[in-house]
Parts: C-alpha cells; structure tokens; sequence
C-alpha cells in the first residue's frame, strides 16, 4: 500500500493514516527504528512534537479543522511497533468524547497521591 505523504524531512516522515479516525488523521514517523519512546533519542523528541505541531497548523488550515487530538501509544494495541505520533484534526461536535477508552476516578485523594508518590519515586531525570 503506497503512503499518502504529508510531510517528508530527513528525520520524520508524515502521511495519512490507512483507517482514519477523521479525514486528515495523520501518522508522525521518525526515520529511525524505535519501538518504544524510551528507545528514542531525546534531541528527536522535540522535534516529533514540533512536527506534530505543523501538521496540525497545516489541518487547520487546509482542511478547517478547529483543533487537534495528539496521542502517542506504545506497545500495547500497537499493530506496528515504531514509534509514531498521531495527529487527529478535531471539530467542535465531532462526536469524540474525551479519551479514547474508559476513564475512572481514583476511590480518594489518598488513593491518588498513594499512586503520584510511587510514580514520583520511579521517576528518572
């Protein structure tokens, strides 16, 4: 299956998602082999967001999108494993509501903060 490129630069690559949430939906791609975010080289990080942010810029513009929806998953329901960053143009009245799975609320402050300190403590500079 040929790609529908959008953005094509020596370090990124960008082209239309094959099953679009909306029309534009589109896939932020480092050249490089990264199957997770952690394996990516931090002076590429940025600059995915930064790419991000164009293609963003450029829905809006061309295809009157009002925002965007940015999401990034690794691993876990991932049919391809290389990073890629997803830009999704979004309108008001979409009909996407909030995430795109089930949320929940912590049972009690405690609960949350319980599960902030172990994060906090997991946490590498």
């Amino acid at each position: 299956m040929a790609a529908h490129v959008v953005l094509d630069e020596p370090d990124f690559i960008a082209f239309l998602d094959h099953r679009p949430v909306f029309d534009g939906h589109t896939l932020v791609v480092p050249r490089g082999h990264y199957s997770t975010l952690a394996e990516m080289p931090e002076d590429l990080l940025g600059p995915m967001l930064d790419a991000g942010r164009r293609v963003a810029a450029a829905q809006k513009e061309a295809l009157g999108a009002q925002g965007a929806f940015f999401a990034l998953n690794e691993v876990v329901s991932q049919s391809v494993p290389h990073v890629h960053l997803h830009v999704v143009p979004r309108r008001a009245g979409d009909g996407l509501r909030g995430f795109l799975w089930p949320r929940h609320r912590y049972e009690n402050e405690e609960v949350a903060e319980g599960v902030a300190a172990l994060l906090r403590g997991a946490l590498k500079p």
